[in-house]
């Protein structure tokens, strides 16, 4: 159905005295959004939904209060949030599935390229990837691997495991510095993963290649640590904002807010 501006409509359902129209209302507004028109104005939305732009933005910004819908006060947009309302729908998808769209946000927020990794031997095998420009000599997809001590990802995995899957760990692997920036020996790492995993993410400033910076952090099923995501950055990018420290704290705040997004899925889906 269509108004007479050629607009879809999404038609009503027939109501009876177990009906709340005000819900059926919020949630038309999220079904509006769809791969078509992921970003709308209020008067497209209010278009789609046949609500006066009044409703709409009522809607609208109490879906924004809720954390369903971000907003640059111009137009609005659905947040990986909206996926809580799917979780028996969850269950059937797998750990790349669920991170996917979790870093396709935290990309288009950041600007910045964003990973999931798992641990693989003694590598880090990327599972899930969203690029916004390359910024490694060497390309990054789906099924790339790197040696775990050298990358942010691997060390926050390597901050969970068992000791004793530790100690085999650093028996198995051969740990030499990448870059001049990087650390070269194992007591070194031992010390970095103490610190990552106090404070919850892991901050790789250029020794997997010179130029690269990255911030890591662990997603959880249940109390396991199965996964760790990160962003890539560009360290002459980083070097530029005003205040280094204060850039890459919220990045790092992003970061573990998205992990812990994805490890509530996960936990859902279980």
């Amino acid at each position: 159905m269509t108004d007479a501006a050629g607009t879809d409509i999404q038609p009503a359902p027939q109501a009876s005295d177990q009906y709340v129209q005000s819900l059926a209302r919020g949630l038309a507004v999220i079904r509006a959004f769809d791969a078509d028109r992921p970003v709308m104005t209020l008067t497209e939305v209010a278009g789609r939904t046949g609500l006066t732009r009044a409703t709409a933005r009522r809607f609208l910004h109490t879906l924004v209060e809720l954390g369903y819908v971000r907003t640059d006060g111009k137009t609005f947009a659905l947040t990986a949030k909206v996926l809580q309302l799917g979780y028996a729908y969850l269950s059937g998808l797998s750990l790349p599935q669920l991170a996917q769209p979790h870093l396709e946000e935290l990309s288009l927020k950041l600007g910045e390229s964003t990973s999931a990794a798992v641990l693989d031997g003694t590598d880090i095998a990327y599972i899930a990837r969203v690029t916004t420009r390359r910024i490694m000599t060497i390309g990054i997809t789906v099924g790339t691997r790197f040696p775990a001590y050298a990358t942010s990802m691997g060390r926050v995995l390597l901050a969970h495991v068992p000791p004793a899957e530790l100690k085999a760990y650093l028996a198995a692997a051969d740990i030499k510095p990448l870059t001049p920036r990087a650390l070269g020996s194992v007591e070194e790492l031992l010390a970095v993963l103490e610190t990552v995993r106090a404070q919850g993410w892991c901050l790789l400033d250029q020794e997997l290649e010179l130029g690269l910076m990255s911030v890591a952090a662990p997603v959880f099923d249940g109390p396991k640590v199965v996964a760790a995501v990160n962003v890539s950055l560009q360290a002459q990018s980083v070097e530029a904002t005003p205040d280094r420290e204060a850039y890459l704290a919220a990045v790092a705040q992003e970061i573990v807010a998205t992990a812990k997004l994805i490890s509530a899925d996960l936990t859902a889906r279980g």
